[in-house]
């Protein structure tokens, strides 16, 4: 079985969809990305229109509000879904969506945010949620949903990486900001109720699974937010991927600005890849990716770009291709795995 995780990007859904129902065709090819500013020009809708997708995955800052006033909030999602070349998107496939710090409200913000739940409602309004969702009742954003038939199954793990996370650790500013590991067992990314729910999800029957985290999950710390800032939380998932003999996970991020792979072999089950899409349509001012000693490819990509992955079903050992392309839809990193790679030993 393969389960991909997602970073800082979104998923969405089009289509109006009660709480875990989706199409019952299979996914085979998806694409992904992150960071969305309102303001600017976004070209690379268009092109990721042309790719044909069969759903969308967003992961994060799908609009850049920075604002305790809601009705600002709510403004700049108006914005966005007045866009032509979005409301086409919108309409193409079906979409899900998570959150990074700049659409929750608060730069970097966590379980600080006084006005999260003010937030969580105006996120939920604009991706269309339904009245009767669980997300509607539950303290945070995250989600999952099933598509496609038995053999073919894709599940997709929208997990919230904002709601309920503990204030991060800061030290000597380095490239990447100023934030440090800090072991304390007391803190959380996920928060107890998301946890149960995360292995609740990971034991549930499918083919490929894919988890969508705003932040990057397997990189290093080198000062900006990162799983990697609370490592007994990074580790919790892990073991949890582990114990829960969840095979084919596959990471999906964003947030950094720029695309980058990720692999780690450190006490998993198997290797686990963090594929990271950034930025829809802005440019990392200093270019410079931060150190990390997981890259597994060593190109980076700075430039407007979205991710795409798509599944060989037909296989009798399904392949799992993933892309960074840019603007003209031209691969600028690429690479593959056999899902037998992606199982526990």
């Amino acid at each position: 079985m393969l389960r991909i995780l997602l970073c800082g990007s979104l998923l969405l859904a089009c289509a109006t969809m009660s709480p875990g129902q989706a199409p019952d065709q299979p996914i085979s090819r998806l694409l992904f990305g992150s960071c969305i500013q309102q303001d600017r020009p976004m070209p690379i809708l268009n092109t990721m229109l042309s790719a044909k997708p069969q759903l969308l995955l967003l992961l994060g800052d799908n609009i850049y509000a920075d604002t305790s006033d809601i009705d600002v909030m709510r403004a700049k999602y108006k914005q966005l879904g007045a866009k032509q070349e979005f409301i086409a998107l919108r309409s193409a496939c079906p979409i899900l969506a998570t959150w990074d710090d700049h659409d929750y409200g608060l730069n970097d913000g966590g379980a600080d945010f006084p006005l999260r739940d003010k937030a969580q409602e105006a996120f939920l309004d604009f991706w269309d949620e339904p009245t009767d969702s669980p997300r509607r009742r539950q303290a945070g954003v995250y989600d999952a949903k099933i598509f496609g038939p038995e053999g073919k199954r894709l599940q997709v793990i929208m997990l919230d990486t904002r709601y309920f996370r503990s204030p991060l650790k800061k030290g000597p500013r380095r490239v990447g900001g100023p934030y440090t590991a800090d072991d304390d067992p007391q803190k959380t990314m996920l928060g107890d109720a998301q946890w149960k729910w995360l292995e609740k999800q990971l034991r549930m029957p499918a083919e490929i699974r894919v988890i969508g985290s705003s932040i990057q999950f397997v990189p290093s710390a080198a000062g900006q937010e990162a799983w990697a800032n609370l490592p007994r939380e990074r580790q919790r998932l892990i073991d949890l991927i582990r114990e829960t003999r969840a095979g084919g996970v596959v990471i999906l991020s964003g947030d950094r600005h720029w695309s980058e792979v990720s692999v780690t072999e450190e006490q998993t089950a198997y290797p686990l890849l963090d594929i990271t899409s950034s930025s829809l349509n802005q440019i990392h001012p200093r270019g410079t990716p931060t150190e990390n000693q997981f890259r597994s490819i060593n190109t980076t990509y700075h430039k407007a770009n979205f991710g795409v992955l798509s599944i060989d079903w037909d296989s009798s050992d399904p392949t799992i291709n993933f892309e960074i392309r840019d603007t003209d839809n031209q691969p600028q990193i690429q690479g593959s795995y056999r899902l037998s790679k992606l199982q526990p030993k």
